[in-house]
């Protein structure tokens, strides 16, 4: 299966990190998880994102479209980074994610829908 690691931060974070004396460390120290995961196969893709003041929402209605600039100040999370990782459940993928060398915040793992589930119209969450 695969796996979509959503790494969230909060507008502080994306402010204060880079100033972080510790930044440097923390991405060389997730390089080495990146490597890591990569030797075992388990990482597919993933990146880290810029932050949302280089972003833009976009609100769809049946009037139309809006488009408003970052940075989303109303939003209370934001997405910081995310992987793709392929595994065997969603317990080997947290299994994976406990190595990781995070200290603080919040990490989502959804299952990816396969092309195949939608075979029978839109697919059924798992129990």
């Amino acid at each position: 299966m695969r796996v979509m690691v959503l790494v969230k931060m909060t507008r502080a974070d994306e402010e204060s990190y880079p100033k972080d004396p510790r930044a440097l460390d923390d991405l060389a120290e997730m390089g080495r998880f990146n490597d890591l995961l990569t030797k075992a196969g388990v990482m597919l893709s993933g990146e880290g994102l810029a932050p949302s003041s280089e972003g833009k929402l976009v609100s769809f209605t049946e009037d139309g479209q809006s488009v408003v600039d970052g940075p989303f100040a109303e939003s209370k999370e934001l997405v910081g980074g995310y992987w793709i990782w392929q595994v065997e459940s969603m317990d080997e993928a947290v299994e994976w994610l406990k190595k990781s060398p995070f200290r603080d915040g919040t990490v989502e793992l959804r299952r990816v829908y396969e092309q195949a589930e939608f075979a029978d119209g839109y697919p059924q969450p798992k129990a």
